[in-house]
């Protein structure tokens, strides 16, 4: 496992009034260019992901050259802006929900306060890994029948090895 300053995380990250601004495909495909983006950049290692209709989790580490909160800041706000911008393009009614009356934007696509837990353990490291790859799973969402049925996850990466994402580092390297 790569060693760096900062711990391996368990992120989340949540849609403004748990909106379903991820539903669209194109919109979880900006959330994997960017971290695909950082990844390349040696900023991050992606050992697991799955992005929701309205949530993503992630466990990461954030490489030494790169300030936790600085990244997470910057990683949601591309995304967010990208998000944006792709609804105005195609005129999505979603847009008005997202309006906000803040002094900085008159839009938010993620929740202030995202989540980011240290896992010092592997105990928690699995625990946290099992989490992501069954959300798909509860029976709120029911997107999948088994893990790595969903496409939008690490899920078929840990069990049938496919890298469809060109983004995932296993646990183990």
């Amino acid at each position: 496992m790569i060693r760096f300053q900062h711990h391996t995380q368990f992120f989340t990250a949540t849609n403004l009034n748990w909106l379903s601004c991820l539903q669209n495909d194109f919109h979880k495909q900006i959330v994997i260019e960017a971290l695909r983006h950082r990844v390349k950049n040696n900023e991050l290692t992606v050992n697991a992901f799955v992005i929701m209709p309205n949530h993503i989790h992630c466990i990461w580490q954030i490489h030494d050259s790169v300030r936790r909160e600085e990244f997470q800041r910057d990683f949601l706000k591309f995304t967010a802006r990208s998000i944006l911008k792709f609804m105005l393009m195609n005129d999505d009614p979603l847009l008005l929900k997202l309006k906000v009356s803040a002094k900085d934007r008159k839009q938010q696509v993620w929740e202030r306060n995202s989540l980011s837990i240290d896992l010092f353990t592997e105990e928690v490291f699995f625990q946290k890994l099992n989490y992501i790859h069954n959300n798909p799973l509860q029976p709120k969402w029911q997107l999948a029948v088994t893990p790595e049925d969903y496409f939008y996850s690490s899920a078929a990466f840990y069990e049938k090895g496919i890298n469809d994402f060109d983004l995932l580092t296993h646990y183990k390297d």
